[in-house]
C-alpha cells in the first residue's frame, strides 16, 4: 500500500514536506503536475521544481525530489514534496494524494518499512526516535552512535560468542552416548565469566545512559535558608523557585533542566533538611531524602558564614543514615562568599569532599559547579562505551544475565548438557528479538506506535 504525510511539525512556517512511498508512489504523484512536468522521466536524487494543479486551479509552487527503491529511507519508491507551510495547502496536498490512491501513514510507518525492508535493524530504528527527541548534545551523540550501528555492533559481538559456547555444547550432545566430552569445561566457563561481565557492565550503564538522555539528577540539599533556591534560579537564569529569608519556604521538590556544554542536568531544589514540627514540611524534608536517593550527583549548599567543619561532618553523617551515597558524586558548595572577609582556613583545608566556594546571589564562580558536572560526564569516558538508554534493551539484558545464572548453576549441578543447552538458545532468541532478527508483531507496534507521524 502507498502511504502519505505531513513529515514536518503541525503549523505554519516557511515550508512543509509532505512524504510519499510505496509500490506506486510515481504514479500517484505523476498526477499532480500538469503534462508540462515529466516526473517519472525525472531522475532520482535531484531537486526539481514543479507546479501542482487541481484541475485548472494552482494549488502551489514546490520542489520534489524521487527516491527509486531500494535506494530511498525505507527501501520503497517515496517522493518528498517541499511546499509552502501553509496549512491550507499541505491539507490540500495530502488531500489530492488520498483521492488518488494513498492512505494516511501511521505513527513511525516509514522507519518501520525501513526495518522491515533490511535498511536498519530495530536499535538503529529506535534511534531515529531519540534522535529526534534529543535536546542536547550529549543525547544526540548517544542516539547518533546508536543509529550508525555501535549497540547493534556489541550486540552481534556477544550474539557470535554465544553461538560460539552453543556449538561447544552441542558437540558434546552429538557424541554424549559415546562419553566423550569434547567441550573444555574451563574454557566454558571462562566464556560465561566474560559475558556475564560484559552483560553486567551494560546493565550497569542503563542508569547513565537513560539520564544522558532524559537529564542527569542533580539534588541541591542543605539546611534551611542556605540559599538553594536562589543556587537553582541563578544556575537556571530564571526565578524557578521562591526565594525567602523564612526557613522552610520550600516544602516540596522544584526541577528543572539546566544543559552545559551540550549535557543536560535535572536539578532538583529540595526541602531544608531540619526538625520541624509542622507536618506538611516533614512531607518536603521525606521528599528531599527520596531525590537524594535518586540523583546521581548531589551538591549540598552550606552558608559558610555560619557553618563549621563539624557541622557538615554532623550533617553528612545525618543523611548517610537516611540513604546510601557510596555511588553518589557529592560536591560541597560553601555558598555566601560575598558575605565574608576571609575564607575559613578550616575549609580551605578540608579534603574531604570537593568544595566550591560560591555566591548565588552574586552568581560569581558558579562556573566552577557546571565544570564538575561535566567532569562527572567526563570520567564515565561516556564518548568511549556503549551505554544502554532504551529501557526495552534494559530489561531483556537483565532477563539474560539471569539466563547465564541459571547455566552457571547448571553446570554447578551438573546437569544435563541437553537441558544446559536450552538456556543458551533462549539467550540467542533474546539477541534476536533485541535487533529484531526475531520479530513480535506486538513489540514492533509499540515501538513504532510511539513515533511521530511522518517519520
Amino acid at each position: 500500500m502507498t502511504i502519505c504525510s505531513i513529515s514536518t511539525a503541525p503549523g505554519i512556517g516557511a515550508i512543509a514536506v509532505i512524504r510519499v512511498s510505496g509500490e506506486k508512489a510515481f504514479p500517484i504523484v505523476n498526477q499532480l503536475f500538469n503534462a508540462q512536468i515529466d516526473f517519472l522521466g525525472t531522475s532520482a536524487n535531484r531537486a526539481k521544481f514543479a507546479e501542482i494543479f487541481d484541475g485548472d486551479t494552482l494549488v502551489d509552487q514546490v520542489v520534489f525530489v524521487k527516491f527509486a527503491a531500494p535506494h530511498s529511507y525505507d527501501g520503497e519508491d517515496m517522493v518528498e514534496i517541499s511546499c509552502h507551510g501553509s496549512r491550507y495547502i499541505q491539507q490540500k496536498i495530502l488531500q489530492m494524494l488520498l483521492a488518488r490512491g494513498c492512505r494516511l501513514a501511521e505513527p513511525g510507518e516509514f522507519t518501520m518499512r525501513a526495518f522491515l525492508n533490511g535498511k536498519m535493524d530495530l536499535p538503529q530504528a529506535e534511534a531515529v526516535s531519540d534522535l529526534i527527541d534529543s535536546q542536547s548534545e550529549t543525547a544526540h551523540r548517544l542516539a547518533v552512535n546508536q543509529l550508525k550501528g555501535g549497540f547493534s555492533h556489541k550486540i552481534a559481538e556477544l550474539r557470535e560468542q554465544f553461538i560460539h559456547l552453543a556449538a561447544l555444547l552441542e558437540l558434546e550432545l552429538d557424541f554424549s552416548e559415546e562419553d566423550v566430552q569434547f567441550a573444555d569445561r574451563k574454557q566454558i566457563m571462562d566464556l560465561l565469566r566474560h559475558l556475564k561481565k560484559e552483560i553486567t557492565r551494560l546493565t550497569d550503564s542503563f542508569k547513565l545512559g537513560n539520564a544522558l538522555k532524559s537529564g542527569i539528577p542533580v539534588a541541591i540539599v542543605g539546611k534551611p535558608n542556605v540559599g538553594k533556591s536562589t543556587l537553582l534560579n541563578a544556575l537556571l537564569g530564571d526565578d524557578r523557585a521562591i526565594v525567602s529569608d523564612i526557613p522552610g519556604t520550600t516544602r516540596d521538590t522544584v526541577e528543572d533542566t539546566f544543559t552545559y556544554h551540550g549535557t543536560t542536568f535535572r536539578f532538583i531544589d529540595t526541602a531544608g533538611i531540619r526538625t520541624s514540627e509542622d507536618e506538611i514540611e516533614n512531607f518536603g524534608i521525606e521528599r528531599t531524602f527520596k531525590a537524594v536517593e535518586n540523583a546521581d550527583i548531589v551538591l549540598y549548599l552550606i552558608d559558610i558564614n555560619a557553618t563549621t567543619i563539624d557541622d557538615v561532618e554532623a550533617e553528612m553523617t545525618f543523611i548517610r543514615q537516611k540513604i546510601n551515597l557510596e555511588e553518589k558524586k557529592i560536591l560541597l558548595v560553601a555558598n555566601k562568599i560575598d558575605e565574608m572577609e576571609t575564607l575559613p582556613r578550616q575549609f580551605s583545608e578540608w579534603d574531604k569532599l570537593e568544595t566550591v566556594f560560591v555566591s548565588a546571589k552574586r552568581k560569581v564562580n558558579l562556573e566552577s559547579i557546571g565544570e564538575m558536572l561535566l567532569r562527572y560526564v567526563e570520567e564515565r569516558n561516556v564518548s568511549e562505551n556503549t551505554l544502554l538508554t532504551n529501557a526495552r534493551h534494559y530489561d531483556i539484558m537483565r532477563q539474560i544475565l539471569q539466563d547465564i545464572e541459571n547455566i552457571e548453576q547448571g553446570f554447578e549441578n551438573q546437569q544435563p548438557t541437553d537441558l544446559i543447552a536450552v538456556d543458551v538458545h533462549l539467550i540467542l532468541d533474546k539477541l534476536g528479538r533485541l535487533t529484531g532478527s526475531i520479530s513480535d508483531n506486538d513489540v514492533l507496534n509499540t515501538i513504532f506506535s510511539r513515533f511521530c507521524i511522518g517519520k
